[in-house]
């Protein structure tokens, strides 16, 4: 079989309300995300040896037992009961560390491409399952278009098409200073000042209610996301720098996920270059600044 290549879109949270901890340990949230024209792309070849492993133009990526792609691999042989091996190459280009989601972009990437290689053994919501185990936000990416996520994740419903209305064809700068923020301690920081940190259920449905009957409202309406709290107490570069936009450049810019990625929807008048050298200036030429759109397919049917 020839080389399968996946593309593995990053996704951006519109709005994450991060609404209280479970007695697993895991939080329950309700989230508007986005996957993005821009993201990581996975070749997978069949290996002959049943094998898996992986190969990355970034060194920093771990090559390990702890690689999603890898856990991702293991998962479905054990699900599917495949006993074929991959060789996977990835070319990364989405961040680590930086609420992108990357890494579970990746291991459903991996995950279609082993079902297409096995010869198609999990149906569609058998790969939603093992998708939800490998990690909490991997489900999403099994979409191609913006979706509202809840439970711990694993609940998708695509977001409606007047919401999707509003994203279509609108530039968007994804931009991130050269450190990370972990996902564990971001959560870890928000539970240890709950509940007030959280934001009831009730609460977090009626904005998103709100906001999907409003054809009026705009995108950047719907921006909220309970981690920036812990996030921005800790790394005042991200407050002071998504000020500095909004001073400067009539920004409204947000973080995405457990950060340290931040976004901010751009008009057709807006001035990318001046934004972006605005956001260099203050964190440097490492600072990444990317250019892009939503997929904005139907994300009524997973893959």
């Amino acid at each position: 079989m020839d080389t399968i290549t996946q593309f593995c879109p990053a996704k951006i949270n519109l709005f994450l309300a991060i609404t209280g901890r479970r007695d697993d340990g895991f939080h329950e949230l309700v989230s508007v995300v986005a996957p993005l024209a821009w993201g990581d792309t996975l070749e997978v070849d069949p290996a002959a040896d049943g094998k898996f492993t992986l190969d990355c133009d970034d060194p920093a990526v771990p090559r390990g037992e702890d690689n999603l792609i890898l856990q991702a691999a293991r998962a479905f042989a054990t699900a599917s009961g495949w006993r074929g091996g991959a060789r996977f190459t990835l070319t990364k280009r989405v961040p680590m560390g930086a609420g992108l989601g990357g890494g579970s972009s990746d291991a459903v990437g991996a995950l279609r491409a082993l079902n297409e290689l096995a010869g198609a053994p999990l149906e569609r919501e058998a790969l939603a399952a093992l998708a939800a185990r490998v990690g909490s936000d991997c489900p999403l990416f099994l979409y191609d278009g913006p979706v509202v996520m809840r439970g711990r994740g694993e609940r998708i419903d695509p977001l409606s098409d007047a919401g999707v209305a509003r994203l279509r064809d609108r530039s968007l700068l994804v931009f991130k200073p050269a450190f990370g923020i972990g996902t564990v301690w971001s959560y870890q920081q928000l539970a240890a000042s709950a509940p007030g940190s959280y934001l009831p259920s009730a609460d977090a449905e009626e904005r998103l209610a709100i906001w999907q009957a409003d054809a009026s409202a705009s995108a950047e309406a719907l921006g909220f996301n309970s981690l920036e709290r812990p996030a921005f107490a800790k790394f005042v570069a991200l407050p002071v720098m998504l000020a500095k936009l909004q001073r400067e450049h009539g920004l409204n810019a947000r973080m995405s996920g457990s950060g340290s990625a931040c976004f901010a929807w751009l008009s057709p008048e807006a001035d990318a270059e001046a934004i972006r050298s605005t956001i260099r200036a203050g964190w440097g030429d490492t600072a990444m600044v990317q250019m892009t759109t939503v997929r904005t397919k139907s994300a009524a049917n997973p893959h």
